[in-house]
Order: structure tokens, then sequence, then C-alpha cells
């Protein structure tokens, strides 16, 4: 029988995501580091806020998150723990159809507004339409999540980023994936007046080739379709029921599963 075992796209381990709230002004300059590094990133947007004080007007939204994730945020930031449940039904739907309706794709993820959730709130959310939800206690390691609903990240950028991104490229045994996730608001590097944090960042870890450059919601799209995958018992074969292709490493070589293909693994 063969060890057969996931990898990220075209055989990588290591993915990098990033993960900013609120859509303020400053994500205009964090954008253009991430394109230009050919970094992804989902940005968490209050739709009910758009185009308040430096928010992010509707009409810019699509352009300007081309190519990286809108994600929900609730539609007006409240502190969803302490709200009736009505109320937390209505902040999540109605920001997601807004924000669907802006971006035209499915909206599917959330950062929870205040880092603000409890276990009730967990369990409304698949029913909800949310596939994965972002906490904001960070771990300060590059494992993989158990819990999407209670996604949390490897740390804020405030919080020793480049010595995080020096050790997550030195990562090498391929026996583990790993996951390096950021977080934290564009509008922060205003404030503290660090805008070359980020940048240092992106010129240290951008466009690296044994890295997959990914956004949330890719991640778990490739998960899933990693967990659809049907093997058959003996392992001499799978099929891959889903649209996109799945990564494994076979015996040690690596090998596409194209989606709707069958490919023999033996």
């Amino acid at each position: 029988m063969p060890k057969v075992t996931m990898t990220f796209p075209e055989g990588k381990h290591k993915v990098l995501t990033m993960s900013y709230d609120d859509g303020r002004a400053a994500d205009r300059r964090l954008v253009d580091l991430f394109n230009k590094y050919g970094i992804k990133a989902t940005f968490h947007i209050n739709s009910g806020m758009l185009g308040e004080g430096d928010r992010i007007p509707s009409e810019e939204l699509e352009a300007l998150y081309r190519g990286h994730e809108v994600s929900a945020h609730t539609l007006t930031h409240p502190t969803i723990a302490r709200c009736p449940n009505e109320q937390i039904v209505f902040e999540i739907v109605e920001d997601r159809t807004n924000l669907e309706r802006i971006v035209g794709y499915p909206v599917k993820g959330l950062s929870y507004p205040n880092g603000s959730f409890n276990k009730q709130i967990k369990e409304m959310l698949p029913h909800l339409g949310i596939e994965y939800a972002r906490s904001v206690e960070s771990h300060g390691s590059f494992m993989m999540p158990d819990d999407y609903m209670e996604w949390r990240p490897t740390c804020h950028h405030k919080s020793n980023l480049l010595k995080l991104a020096e050790d997550f490229i030195r990562l090498h045994k391929k026996q583990y994936l790993y996951m390096m996730y950021v977080w934290g608001h564009s509008y922060e590097f205003d404030l503290d007046h660090n805008w070359e944090l980020m940048e240092r960042f992106c010129e240290l870890i951008g466009m690296r080739e044994d890295i997959w450059f990914a956004t949330n919601i890719e991640i778990i799209h490739y998960i899933n379709a990693f967990g659809r995958l049907q093997f058959s018992a003996s392992m001499a074969f799978v099929y891959n029921p889903s649209f996109a292709s799945v990564w494994l490493e076979v015996d040690g070589a690596v090998r596409e599963v194209k989606g709707g293909t069958q490919v023999s693994l033996v």
C-alpha cells in the first residue's frame, strides 16, 4: 500500500495568509504592498459602515480587493457575544448580502468583531453560510488549525513579525504542513508610524517558490477538496469529485489529482 499524504498546491508544505479588519483607507497602501510581492490577503469588512470616516466606500470595494478575498466582519461591528440571537443573525447575514452584491461572489468567511464569540455563536455560523471564522487569540506557531470556526492566527503584525517570518522561511521538514497567519488593522501602521515593518516583511517572505500564498477561503476550499477525495480501499487509486486539483505526496513523489479525474497511486 502506498504512503499518501496531503500537500498544498504544487507539492508545497507551507502556506502564508494575511487577514486585515475594518476596511479603512490604509488598506489601499497595504493592498499595493501585497500585490507587489505576490502575497494574498483576506479583508474583513463591515458593510453597514462603508464610506464612513476613512472607510473604503462601496464603489471602490470590488476593484481595490480584486485578487484577494472580501470577508464578513458583521454589519456594524457589535460585540456579538452580548447580542441576542436575532441581532447576530441579522448582523452576519446582512453583511454577507451587502458584500456579495458588491463583489459578485459568495462571502463565506468572518472575523469576529472585537474578537467576540462564544460556543453558541460558533454553532450558529454554518447555518448562516459561514465556513470559517477568525479569532484574535494568537498562538505564535505555524500549526494547522483544528477548528476553523475558531481560527487562531500565528500573530498580530505587532508581535515578533519579522522573527516569525524568518523562522517560517527556515522550516524544511516535509513531514508537516505549516501555516503562517498574520492579522491586524492597516490603520495601525499609520498610528504607529511603522509601515517599514510590513514593507520589510513583504520583501522578506514574498515571491518565494516554496510558499503557497493564499486567502483564507482558498485554504478552506483546498482542505475541503482534499476531504472529498475518494480513495480505493487498497489505496491503489483515487478519484477527485471536485472541480479543483488536489496535490498528494505518494511514496515521496508529488502527484496532482485534477478535478473530475481518477489517478492510479501505484
